[in-house]
C-alpha cells in the first residue's frame, strides 16, 4: 500500500512530504488509517538532536484513527474500530504493567531503540530503503503499522480530532497529577512551564480539587490561556522571580506540589526551591540525556522533600484513556478549548514552526 508521510532524514532539516510503501500488519500488529497526528515538543526534540532517534523514521507519536487490518492473532480491536496509539507499549504482564505502571515496562524499549518493530523489521519502505517506526507510532503517515498492544479502542461516536489530544499531552499533564503526585483536594500548585503539556497539568490540578494553582511561563499569552485551564494566579518569569513570588503567595510556606514541564535545569530547580516541607516536585518535561541537575542534600533530608520524574503521566492508558472521555463528556475536561490549530500534513513544517513560535497550545496534522 501507498501512503504519504513525514520523514526526518537528518537532523537539523525539515520533514520532506513523501509516498512510502506500507507493508500489511504480521502477526500481533495492526493497521491504522490515520484521522489526525499531535504537534508535539518530542518530535521536534528529535529533529533539533536534543532526543536520539534511528533515522529515516516517520515521525509522529500522538495520534487516532480507525483500524484498517489486523494481523493474525489480533483479538482486541477489529477493522472500523476507532483507536488511539500509545508510544508506551507495554507486555501487561511484567512487574510494572502488574504494578500499575506500564510505561516503566521494557517491552517498547527495543522498537523505540531500534526503530523497528518486535520481529526486528520495518513496515515502510522507500525505493528499497527500510524508514524506521518513531516510538513504535509514526504517526505522520496516511496508513501505520503498529503492536496491537499499542491501541487503546475509544467510542465509534468520540471526534478523533479530540481523541489524538488523549494520547499524549492530556494523558502525560492530567497523568503526572493524577497518578505521579497524586494531588489533594485543597492543596496548592505550581506549574512552570504552561505549553501544550502544561497547559493539561493545570486543569488535572484543577479536575483534582486544588486550592491554589499557579502557572509561570515566559509568554503573556501562555499566561492567558493557564487562567482558561484553571490557573488561579499567573507569573511571568521575565519580570519577576518565580520561587520568590510562589513564596510570597503562599505566606512563605511553598507549594504542595510543583511541576516542572519545560525540561531545563533552572526551572526543574525552581520547581523544587518552591516546595513546602514533604512537597513533591514532579519533573514531566524532556531534556537531553546527559543533563543533571543538584539540589541541596539537606532540603530532601530535613524538610523531607522529594524529587521524582513522571513518564507518560505515569499513566494505565487502557484505565486512563476512557477516564479522561468520561470527564471530557461531564464537562470537567477541556478538549476543545485545548485544540488550537489543525494543518493539513502537507503543512507539518508549517505547523512546526508555529509551535516554535509558541503559538497556541495543541495543533494537530490532518489527513
Amino acid at each position: 500500500m501507498k501512503a504519504k508521510a513525514a520523514i526526518l532524514f537528518t537532523v537539523g532539516q525539515k520533514l520532506d512530504i513523501r509516498e512510502v510503501e506500507v507493508e500489511p500488519p504480521r502477526s500481533g500488529e495492526v493497521m491504522i488509517r490515520m484521522a489526525a497526528a499531535g504537534i508535539c515538543h518530542s518530535d521536534l526534540h528529535v529533529m533539533t538532536g536534543h532526543l536520539v532517534a534511528q533515522l529515516p523514521a516517520i515521525l509522529g507519536h500522538e495520534g487516532s484513527g480507525i483500524v484498517a487490518e489486523v494481523g493474525p492473532g489480533v483479538t482486541n480491536v477489529k477493522p472500523g474500530d476507532q483507536v488511539i496509539r500509545l508510544w508506551r507499549l507495554s507486555c501487561g504482564i511484567c512487574e510494572y504493567c502488574s504494578n500499575g505502571r506500564p510505561a516503566l515496562c521494557a517491552e517498547g524499549l527495543q522498537i523505540r531503540m531500534t526503530g523497528r518493530l518486535l520481529d526486528g523489521t520495518t513496515r515502510f519502505k522507500l525505493d528499497g530503503m527500510e524508514i524506521k517506526h518513531f516510538a513504535g507510532v509514526s504517526s505522520f503517515s496516511e496508513y501505520s503499522v503498529i503492536p496491537a498492544k499499542a491501541v487503546v479502542k475509544i467510542p465509534d461516536d468520540f471526534p478523533l480530532d479530540k481523541a489524538t489530544l488523549l494520547g499524549c499531552g492530556v494523558i502525560t499533564g492530567v497523568g503526572a497529577v493524577f497518578n505521579a503526585a497524586r494531588v489533594k483536594p485543597g492543596s496548592s500548585v505550581a506549574v512552570f512551564g504552561s505549553g501544550g503539556v502544561g497547559i493539561n497539568v493545570i486543569q488535572g490540578a484543577a479536575i483534582a480539587g486544588a486550592e491554589k494553582i499557579i502557572a509561570v511561563d515566559l509568554l503573556p499569552n501562555k499566561l492567558q490561556f493557564a487562567k482558561q485551564f484553571g490557573a488561579t494566579h499567573t507569573i511571568n518569569a521575565k519580570e519577576m522571580n518565580p520561587v520568590e513570588v510562589i513564596r510570597s503567595l503562599t505566606g512563605g510556606r511553598g507549594v504542595d506540589y510543583a511541576f516542572e514541564v519545560i525540561g531545563l535545569p533552572a526551572t526543574i530547580r525552581q520547581a523544587y526551591d518552591c516546595l513546602c516541607r514533604r512537597g513533591i516536585a514532579v519533573v514531566v518535561g524532556v531534556t537531553p540525556m546527559t543533563t543533571e541537575v543538584s539540589v541541596p542534600i539537606m532540603t530532601l533530608v530535613f524538610e523531607e522533600r522529594a524529587l521524582t520524574g513522571s513518564i507518560y503521566g505515569s499513566s494505565r492508558p487502557q484505565i486512563d484513556i476512557p477516564m479522561l472521555i468520561n470527564l471530557y463528556r461531564a464537562g470537567k475536561l477541556k478538549l476543545d478549548e485545548l485544540l488550537t490549530g489543525r494543518y493539513p500534513l502537507s503543512q507539518i513544517n508549517e505547523a512546526y514552526e508555529a509551535l516554535e513560535r509558541g503559538e497556541g497550545l495543541r495543533s494537530i496534522a490532518t489527513f
